[in-house]
């Protein structure tokens, strides 16, 4: 059971503030139970095995990425039965308007105890920053695990789509795992395209916290550091919608 009237921590306070929170890895490990933790290695590494983004229209071959979804409720997470994503053009002018079928997530990563605690700790905060009059019974929630792989030919574009909203309610993104790369800025922009923040997540566990309805989000390409070696970023995205 999650509690509603939790006090609001420092991501509540400035997701409500400014409809954006970035929150350094150290302070998600201490919002997360500690057996949880101890299971990190085992899903980080199961972003070594995420098939190749066929969808991608503007030919590119960077992105890996597996797709799952749930219903997220106060009481239970339930995984749903595999489905493609779905995007409007409204919302991803470059690959909207088609659904995309994606790998699902391993059986062991899609009720793996990291997944599991970061939803539950997304909801209570989610949930509680939504008015009570049109909270959802079950927040319908989209899980991607995406890999942006550098060469030394090209860069990797982590949001191909550019600056965008995701057409959802409330998303957070988690750094999984930086290798061999860099820049990929995160930049945070008002609905009137103001620059209100820009940071990078650079340590595993990095997050940024988002309030879809009020902002724009984007990241700028990474680049191989060393063109000899594999480069690439990893992260979790997880959006929250009602219904």
């Amino acid at each position: 059971m999650i509690d509603h009237h939790m006090q609001q921590d420092y991501i509540s306070q400035r997701l409500q503030l400014q409809g954006f929170a970035r929150v350094p890895g150290v302070e998600m490990k201490s919002s997360l139970p500690e057996s949880a933790l101890l299971e990190w290695p085992e899903f980080a590494a199961s972003w070594n095995d995420l098939g190749v983004d066929a969808y991608m229209a503007d030919g590119g071959r960077y992105r890996r990425r597996r797709f799952d979804a749930y219903a997220v409720s106060a009481t239970s997470i339930q995984r749903k039965p595999p489905q493609p994503h779905y995007q409007s053009r409204d919302y991803n002018a470059l690959n909207g308007g088609i659904e995309r079928w994606f790998q699902p997530f391993a059986d062991h990563i899609a009720g793996h105890p990291v997944l599991l605690a970061l939803l539950r700790m997304a909801f209570a905060r989610f949930d509680a920053l939504t008015p009570a009059g049109s909270r959802p019974l079950a927040w319908h929630v989209e899980c991607h695990q995406f890999r942006i792989e550098a060469r030394s030919d090209q860069p990797g574009m982590p949001t191909p789509e550019g600056l965008h909203r995701d057409g959802v309610d409330w998303v957070m993104v988690l750094l999984v795992n930086r290798e061999n790369v860099a820049e990929g800025v995160t930049r945070i922009h008002s609905a009137n395209q103001q620059l209100l923040g820009s940071f990078t997540l650079i340590n595993p566990m990095d997050a940024a916290f988002v309030d879809d309805s009020r902002v724009y989000h984007g990241v700028t390409a990474v680049r191989a550091i060393d063109a000899q070696r594999p480069a690439y970023r990893d992260v979790l995205v997880v959006t929250f919608r009602r219904g």
